[in-house]
């Protein structure tokens, strides 16, 4: 029996613990990983909702990321038994494959309460770090070593790589590549759950159809067959869709960016430090943030009350024009802020607080695929591959999707008489 054969065998077998999902059904662990829902560092995920304030806008969006963790290892085992099928599938060993679908499992471990609020700008580890400490410094190392009889190293350095790891190590680079990038199992699982979750038909995928495309590719981890060109065009324009519809929402982007601003000031002014935000959850980050004696914290739970805050006004936003320099960093945006505030007590005769006003800009995404199409005996870019989403379109979706805001209470939404002035004033 060849090592492939043996691990489809591994994947076939040992799998025989049932999770009830309602995106997948049946998700399948190993006894070993079956202790993992036990773990206090994966039981958190349960903790802490996938889509943050999103269910302000959408009440169903209350699903979390430990379900999300269990959803992307079972598309993750799904895409590593359809590569191993393949001729083409580079050399892979028992071990490894244990390792990467750990790591699909725990690839969140580190994540934040509030979606990817406190990623965006603040002075905080990224979560892809935090897991890999995760994995390397709790109970999770001797259930890989003892239970799993993989490597937590390996395990870790899959998710987090900044982790030394030799540089000639292809089965790694291999992993890292499936487990992020285009068609990887964390955004086949998001798209799906989200809309689901949140009531909307544009992020469901046709998850099979994809998995029946693909093949193994040395360098990008995995191409996909000509036929699986539509599958990618409607992966992109989902992506699209859920930005849009879900997490770019004002809804959904006016609460949370008075958490952002709440949070950067309490980090600024040393009230809290980066480390007591690593291991909290919705509800415990909630209840000791409300606990401290500093007033920029209680917006934080207003602002988990839909309508308290709402956007004033908004724009589209145009990282290359001259009013963007002044928007760079978070502090740039907080002078600026405070300008907006005065003008508006001024106009108003009511008193803000710093704190109540605030400017959302969000991060920037892509849309850019760097995917192989295999054409008979050749690949193709996917631009080359006779695809509608050329680099014109990609970027429209950047650009249309992409808004400052100004966020405020909520009673002053309709109030004002010209908001777009009080930022150019």
């Amino acid at each position: 029996m060849s090592d492939h054969q043996a691990i489809l065998r591994h994947l076939d077998t040992d799998y025989t613990r049932p999770v009830r999902d309602p995106i997948w059904k049946n998700i399948y662990l190993t006894p070993a990983l079956e202790q993992v829902l036990r773990v206090p560092a994966f039981v958190r995920l349960g903790r802490i909702k996938q889509l943050g304030m999103a269910y302000q806008v959408y009440p169903g969006a209350t699903h979390t990321r430990l379900a999300h963790s269990l959803g992307v290892f079972h598309l993750a085992k799904k895409i590593i038994a359809a590569l191993l099928k393949s001729p083409e599938c580079p050399p892979l060993t028992l071990q490894g494959v244990k390792a990467f679908l750990s790591a699909a499992l725990f690839h969140d471990l580190g994540h934040f309460p509030y979606a990817h609020v406190l990623e965006d700008g603040l002075a905080v580890k990224n979560h892809e770090e935090l897991t890999g400490d995760h994995i390397l410094n709790s109970d999770l190392r001797d259930i890989l070593e003892k239970d799993v009889n993989t490597d937590p190293v390996l395990t870790a350095a899959i998710v987090n790589h900044s982790l030394d790891f030799p540089s000639d190590d292809s089965e790694l680079k291999f992993y890292r590549r499936l487990l992020s990038g285009v068609l990887d199992p964390d955004k086949l699982d998001y798209l799906n759950r989200d809309a689901f979750f949140c009531g909307i038909p544009y992020g469901t995928q046709d998850t099979d159809f994809i998995l029946s495309q693909i093949k193994p590719h040395r360098e990008k981890g995995i191409c996909l067959e000509s036929k699986g060109i539509m599958a990618v065009e409607s992966l992109l324009f989902s992506k699209y869709l859920m930005y849009k519809s879900v997490y770019w929402h004002k809804g959904v982007r006016s609460p949370s960016g008075i958490v952002k601003k709440a949070l950067h000031l309490g980090l600024a002014q040393g009230v809290i430090h980066p480390e007591d935000l690593y291991k909290e959850d919705d509800q415990s980050l909630s209840q000791k943030l409300g606990s401290m004696d500093f007033q920029p914290f209680q917006q934080i739970i207003k602002a988990q009350t839909p309508g308290n805050f709402r956007t004033i006004y908004e724009e589209p936003y145009d990282e290359h024009s001259l009013f963007s320099t002044r928007l760079k960093t978070l502090e740039d945006r907080h002078l600026l802020e405070e300008e907006i505030r005065l003008r508006i007590q001024k106009e108003t005769g009511k008193s803000l607080r710093t704190e109540e006003i605030t400017i959302d800009i969000p991060h920037s995404v892509s849309f850019e695929v760097d995917l192989p199409i295999a054409f008979k005996n050749q690949y193709l870019s996917f631009m080359e591959a006779g695809t509608v989403f050329d680099k014109t379109v990609v970027q429209g979706f950047t650009t249309h999707l992409k808004k400052l805001r100004l966020i405020g209470p909520g009673y002053l939404e309709g109030v004002l008489r010209d908001p777009g002035r009080l930022l150019r004033s």
